[in-house]
């Protein structure tokens, strides 16, 4: 009995561990949105390895709780990489499709795509004319 209630102590401290890892990836401020999309995509991923293996060392002790917790874990760490695996791909199409235009019009201003080329890497730009 001991021992279950010390395994169930460390199980509490990894998914604790865990997910205070992923509010770190929140740098929205210095990084673009699709960069940190990337870094939080990474993180649910491995997030769900660590799930998937919590679920497999359950199976091989033959407890269920760990079973249990860990193929949850997996499971919802899966979802949330999906979903931000759509959401990422969704943005660098909306990105694509803004620099394939000449020009766009924003708050009744028209902006123009301009080209530049700097350390013989080609970048393009906008500006409001």
């Amino acid at each position: 009995m001991r021992r279950r209630i010390k395994t169930s102590m460390i199980v509490a401290v990894l998914a604790m561990a865990a997910g205070s890892l992923i509010p770190a990836s929140a740098e929205a401020q210095t990084r673009s949105s699709i960069t940190n999309r990337q870094k939080t995509k990474n993180d649910w991923r491995n997030v769900a390895y660590a799930g998937a293996g919590l679920g497999v060392y359950g199976l091989l002790k033959g407890d269920p709780m760990f079973t249990f917790v860990g193929a949850a874990g997996a499971l919802y760490a899966a979802d949330r990489y999906e979903h931000d695996r759509k959401s990422q791909a969704k943005m660098e199409r909306s990105r694509a499709a803004m620099f394939r235009r000449g020009y766009f019009y924003r708050n009744g201003h028209k902006y123009v795509k301009r080209t530049t080329k700097r350390n013989g890497h080609k970048y393009y730009y906008f500006v409001r004319t």
